[in-house]
């Protein structure tokens, strides 16, 4: 039955409704998720620059025996609650690698401690009304100011809040990822390139391909189980160290680096390996020469993305005890250390309000590395990519 040109047109008009319709949904989608990464962006940048401060005063420090036993008395009263503990356990150490200070009464810019920090950046008043006083005072003779915290990058973890730092857990981080690298790049390159370039395509290699494609849904957590089973029970490794979290995080990553290997491999013309046969490559020969090399930048940017995956990995370092607590830099791969997904995880149960900015500036420090490492994949996809 043929249709009038006025129903034709009532069809048309409903289905470029529904395309606008569609449209507008998808951009309203768009716009919400933009919405949603502004707050949150918005929400760690007030919460967090301010750990990027630390406040100090300046104060009169008296190097005498007394204080050399008791570290509280190189202070004078009024100001010794002021003075950031972690600061005054430092003066007998001090005094035994200099003894010349022993006698001496020098005038010293010192860590506050996290309550006055806090109450110089009006985020919280904790401290008592003649404290807050001698802090007044203090700021008003410019002995009392916020300045760049550099214990925040040099100092491993801490109790108190002044002297927390995210060192020791980067040098962990570093080292775990070092470990990951170092097992899944090669392990999933030479899988990948077996599976796509020499495998036989057979109901083996169908099965272990469906099981990779598996693995890269696989929650992270499940990892973390395997690691501990496999790498801890079974063969001893130790506990808490970056060998076994970069063990751990290789076996979440590998899946992933041989999906995006075996798809830039793909992306290679045929041309390029009938050519290469033509002037009589071999098999091997064809792969290294030829399709590896221009494959690689593919290859090098799905593994910068797994890398920037297993960095933000929390979950199955946990199991394998990487949440220890960690207030010296480690440097062996089997020391015990922690890495920053996981030191932002513990400060963020911290009671303290000082470790609320903590927190937040890891974080920040955390997005700033994986905004890089995802930068960096992108460029080199830009500049080494091949459009055939």
């Amino acid at each position: 039955m043929s249709q009038s040109f006025d129903e034709i047109t009532a069809q048309l008009k409903r289905r470029h409704r529904r395309s606008a319709r569609l449209k507008y949904m998808s951009m309203g989608a768009l716009i919400l998720a933009a919405a949603f990464l502004l707050v949150f962006i918005g929400d760690m940048l007030i919460k967090g620059l301010p750990a990027f401060q630390q406040a100090q005063i300046q104060v009169e420090v008296h190097y005498s025996e007394q204080a050399s036993q008791i570290p509280p008395a190189a202070v004078s009263e009024d100001v010794r609650p002021l003075v950031s503990r972690g600061y005054l356990r430092l003066i007998p150490g001090r005094m035994r690698e200099n003894p010349e200070l022993l006698g001496t009464t020098r005038m010293e810019w010192v860590l506050a401690d996290s309550s006055v920090d806090q109450y110089l950046k009006g985020t919280e008043d904790a401290l008592r009304a003649s404290e807050a006083r001698v802090v007044e005072r203090l700021v008003e003779a410019g002995r009392a100011e916020l300045r760049f915290n550099t214990t925040f990058f040099t100092n491993g973890d801490s109790k108190m809040a002044e002297l927390a730092g995210i060192a020791s857990a980067a040098v962990g981080t570093v080292l775990t990822l070092i470990v990951t690298m170092l097992v899944c790049f090669p392990v999933g390159v030479m899988t990948a390139v077996y599976l796509e370039e020499f495998a036989p395509d057979n109901r083996l290699t169908q099965l272990i391909e469906i099981n990779i494609n598996n693995l890269a849904a696989v929650p992270s957590i499940l990892f973390g189980l395997l690691g501990l089973a496999i790498y801890i029970n079974f063969f001893g490794v130790p506990r808490s160290s970056p060998l076994v979290g970069g063990l751990t995080l290789a076996l979440m990553t590998l899946p992933v680096i041989i999906i995006t290997t075996r798809s830039a491999l793909r992306s290679v013309p045929d041309g390029i390996r009938q050519a290469a046969f033509g002037v009589g490559c071999s098999r091997w020969q064809v792969v290294r020469d030829h399709v590896l090399p221009l494959s690689l930048p593919g290859i090098l940017t799905g593994s910068i993305i797994g890398m920037a995956q297993a960095m933000g990995e929390t979950a199955p370092l946990i199991i394998v005890g990487m949440v220890a607590f960690i207030p010296d830099v480690g440097g062996s791969f089997t020391d015990a250390a922690t890495v920053m997904p996981a030191q932002i995880f513990t400060w963020a149960g911290e009671p303290d309000r000082a470790f609320v900015e903590k927190t937040a500036g890891g974080i920040l420090v955390l997005l700033a590395v994986l905004i890089s490492l995802n930068a960096t994949a992108v460029w080199l996809r830009k500049k080494f990519e091949r459009r055939w």
